[in-house]
């Protein structure tokens, strides 16, 4: 079948030449062939991702126009006059890609607004409601690795498309034939005749003054003389965080030239992440001669950040997105109360694999916290909710683990760029009382006992990279360890079957949360390892947590559990 494929590639008139010679080079490569074609580059609620390259298993114009194509039903299907936003990263591809989306949806009657230059994912959610649209689409691959691109679908609630959109959508893109099924407009004409239009400047100006609405205490930054080292990473970050942090009073930001610039080869940073060391590199060298009070880095698309400040030495630690997260929930509880700005029934929300120092922390300012699945739409369903009740002002903060943060409601995604004007509010507040974000960090620590949280990642990739992980989960769900690193199982949640089993009691009950391919195992002594295979990469997760009196112990533990873990799962 995969060669079936290949030859009716290469029987094609492909617009893009990088196709056509890819399809030669791999002329006679079986293994090359089968990787291209053995499957479809699948539509979920994460939208699409893969490698850019030729294939029906690849990010190409064809791919992404028939993924369009099944959008467009969809929205034909359920709307009259509907209208979608549209944004890209600085990612190979990711300019023409949007224009495909933009193309494809004119020719179906959907009404497409474009970024004019490419925007964060955050500005995107923002544009869906801001413009009253329909469906919104993101041409990123987050912080996957250069090779990569992918395609983020958003419903009109500004949130990634739910599992049950996700499943017609998908139902109509197989519907499609990839050559012959897609309706096709031409971009120049489309845009003169107004079923393509450029999103304006007022739509941008909006999004920041409703960024600049999320301050806790706008006038802190300006008393306190803050340094900044920043780095977008070649991304998307560069121009608007720049101009939030100007806005908010930080005028002295020095920015890493190498990734100053949209560069989607990511030269200097193979993997584009702030979550890993290696992409902060050239900001921490950058911080040993500037000196700055923080390093601000923003993923390629700016809905993630990550950090690293001094300690008493003046060399940079980098903090987890648990710690920042800890730290930021903190900031807003302390700040709001303190300027009689907390809402009634505050509420924050957090997914499953974070951090539970939150809920002490929550617990302290009068917080309800909401726990929700892994991803980042779950916490906008949550706002959504609140919305739908005309309780939204209660929201006060939402985070996950993986460097994603949101304080205000008028996205329905995390977002780098609130995310780094907050942070350095939080570094200015502290620094106008003598503490570094360390001293914070470690009195929080001190209160509240030091909570240790990492994560191991291990790849199958191929076509028989899927069946091993779906093994993995239904193995350990029918063979469920009941110990692990010498601590005692004491629940096990399985989220697939929507069930909590009480190892004490015997008793099951119902998790009132929508089914998702998730493992919990809660263990003895606050321990925690979860489970779940990614919704974007060929990987599956592993998420520990471990507490003790010290640092030192509370790693040592972690390490015993992930490698008795590690061991049972076969790797």
């Amino acid at each position: 079948m995969e060669l079936d494929l290949y030859q009716d590639w290469c029987k094609q008139n492909l617009e893009d030449p990088d196709l056509t010679a890819e399809l030669a080079n791999i002329n006679g490569d079986v293994d090359a062939i089968q990787d291209r074609f053995y499957q479809n580059l699948e539509f979920g609620t994460g939208g699409l991702r893969g490698v850019i390259g030729a294939g029906t298993n690849r990010m190409n114009i064809y791919t992404v126009r028939k993924a369009t194509q099944g959008l467009a039903n969809y929205l034909n299907e359920n709307y009259e006059h509907p209208s979608i936003a549209i944004s890209y990263d600085s990612r190979i591809k990711s300019d023409l890609f949007a224009k495909e989306v933009a193309r494809v949806m004119a020719a179906n009657g959907v009404t497409a607004h474009i970024y004019a230059q490419l925007m964060p994912t955050p500005c995107l959610s923002f544009a869906v409601r801001e413009l009253k649209c329909q469906a919104g689409v993101m041409i990123t691959a987050s912080h996957n690795p250069a090779k990569y691109n992918g395609y983020k679908a958003y419903g009109a609630d500004g949130c990634q498309v739910t599992s049950d959109a996700a499943n017609r959508i998908l139902e109509l893109i197989n519907k499609v034939d990839i050559f012959e099924g897609v309706r096709m407009a031409d971009f120049d004409e489309a845009l003169a005749d107004g079923k393509i239009k450029y999103i304006t400047n007022d739509v941008i100006e909006a999004y920041y003054e409703n960024v600049s609405a999320q301050h806790i205490d706008p006038e802190i930054t300006k008393k306190a003389n803050l340094k900044v080292v920043y780095t977008p990473l070649n991304g998307t970050g560069n121009i608007p965080v720049r101009e939030i942090l100007k806005r908010s009073g930080v005028e002295n930001v020095v920015v890493v030239k190498e990734q100053e610039m949209p560069d989607g080869n990511f030269p200097t940073c193979p993997f584009p992440n702030p979550e890993i060391a290696e992409a902060l590199h050239l900001g921490l060298e950058l911080c040993k001669t500037e000196k700055p009070d923080l390093l601000l880095a923003t993923d390629p698309d700016a809905d993630r950040v990550g950090i690293a400040v001094p300690d008493k030495d003046g060399n940079y630690v980098l903090i987890t997105g648990n710690e920042n997260g800890a730290m930021m929930l903190q900031y807003v509880c302390e700040g709001r109360t303190k300027l009689g700005t907390m809402p009634k029934n505050p509420i924050a929300v957090k997914t499953i694999v974070t951090t539970e120092i939150a809920s002490a922390i929550a617990k302290d300012y009068g917080v309800e916290i909401i726990d929700v699945l892994t991803g980042f739409k779950y916490i906008g369903e949550q706002i959504h909710m609140l919305e739908e009740k005309s309780e939204e002002n209660r929201y006060i903060f939402g985070f996950e683990e993986s460097y994603g943060y949101l304080a205000g409601t008028y996205v329905r995604d995390k977002d780098a760029v609130v995310a780094s004007m907050l942070i350095c509010e939080m570094a200015a507040y502290y620094k106008t009382q003598g503490k570094s974000l360390l001293d914070v960090l470690n009195s929080i620590y001190a209160k509240y006992g030091v909570y240790l949280h990492k994560q191991e990642s291990f790849t199958c990739e191929g076509s028989a990279g899927m069946q091993r992980m779906n093994e993995i989960m239904d193995d350990l769900r029918t063979n469920t360890p009941q110990s692990i690193g010498g601590h005692k199982l004491v629940k096990f949640n399985d989220y697939q079957a929507q069930t909590s089993f009480d190892v004490a009691t015997g008793e099951k009950s119902t998790i009132d949360l929508p089914k998702s391919n998730v493992l919990s195992f809660f263990l003895s002594d606050n321990t925690q390892v979860v489970l779940r295979p990614s919704g974007t990469e060929p990987k599956i997760k592993a998420y520990y947590t471990t507490q003790g009196a010290t640092i030192e112990d509370a790693t040592a533990d972690y390490k015993k559990c992930a490698a008795e873990f590690k061991e049972r799962m076969g790797f």
